[in-house]
């Protein structure tokens, strides 16, 4: 009985950023570590496996909160934000479930906004700066983490989103906070930036969560049709086939990316960039030892 009332436990629901701090701040006067999963919402497994991860982090008592946020600054105007998938009630009934979520914190807006205009930003404009005027300008860089990979075609995203996450954390105010690996550049620029800013955090790295034909968990993949969805599996089966290369003796960066390349475009696939890279520094790396 105890279980099953647990596991039906509605998470409490803030809006307020004075209010969440306020109840962060509770929680940790109560002696609770305070646990956060940052999230764009229309979740899945692979979300649910991060609160997994934030309780097992947890030395003891944790209160753990999940945010619901699409965050626009991290948007070119081209990108998707206004088609980002959206269940909120089915996102609640999902962290209710868990019996693990304390909170959930979904903001109405984190940014000031400003008067008619646009801002300007050296050509590299979000959405959020369609508003122009007095509107939010601060920003925070990762100058060398956030430049190349999929910074080279998205040359806003890593500033809004280590912008939104910074927010977040002074607002949230947590002990630890749990990111997907499925999105290893943006790992990697919050726990630089966490460690550059001296933010007292502990960030945790989860593991790519996969459906049982490999594709990764991800929200967009509710935009897929069924012959894009399978073009997509070629994306794991690419990176497997490299693998079993580079254990079998191949350590030359560029013969492992040409036949990642090949296999994308076989299956359909328009490559935006193969890399190899040093896992911490992102360095590129023409030659590599991999350990199995």
């Amino acid at each position: 009985m105890a279980a099953a009332a647990a596991a039906a436990r509605e998470p409490e629901v803030i809006r307020d950023k004075a209010a969440m701090r306020a109840w962060s701040r509770r929680r940790r006067a109560e002696g609770k570590a305070v646990a956060f999963v940052p999230t764009m919402g229309f979740l899945h497994d692979g979300h649910l496996s991060l609160i997994s991860a934030a309780v097992a982090a947890a030395a003891g008592p944790v209160a753990v909160v999940v945010s619901i946020y699409v965050n626009p600054s991290q948007f070119a105007p081209t990108e998707d934000l206004a088609t980002y998938p959206s269940d909120f009630a089915g996102d609640l009934r999902k962290l209710a479930a868990t019996g693990a979520v304390a909170a959930v914190f979904c903001p109405p807006d984190l940014y000031v906004r400003g008067g008619a205009g646009a801002g300007e930003s050296g050509g590299a404009v979000s959405c959020l700066e369609d508003a122009g005027g007095h509107a939010h300008e601060t920003w925070i860089r990762v100058e060398q983490q956030e430049k190349g990979l999929c910074g080279n075609s998205r040359p806003v995203f890593f500033r809004g989103v280590a912008t939104v996450v910074a927010k977040l954390f002074n607002i949230v105010e947590p002990d630890i906070a749990v990111f997907g690996k499925k999105d290893y550049q943006q790992w990697r620029v919050i726990c630089r930036m966490v460690r550059d800013l001296d933010f007292a955090i502990e960030i945790i790295g989860s593991e790519i969560v996969r459906e049982a034909d490999g594709l990764a968990m991800s929200s967009r993949n509710v935009h897929l049709s069924c012959e894009e969805r399978e073009k997509a599996l070629s994306i794991n089966r690419s990176l497997v086939n490299a693998r079993t290369t580079a254990l079998n003796g191949n350590n030359h960066g560029q013969q492992i990316k040409d036949q990642i390349v090949q296999t994308l475009e076989e299956a359909g696939g328009q490559v935006d960039y193969v890399e190899v890279s040093l896992l911490e520094s992102l360095r590129k790396l023409s030659e590599f030892m991999l350990v199995s």
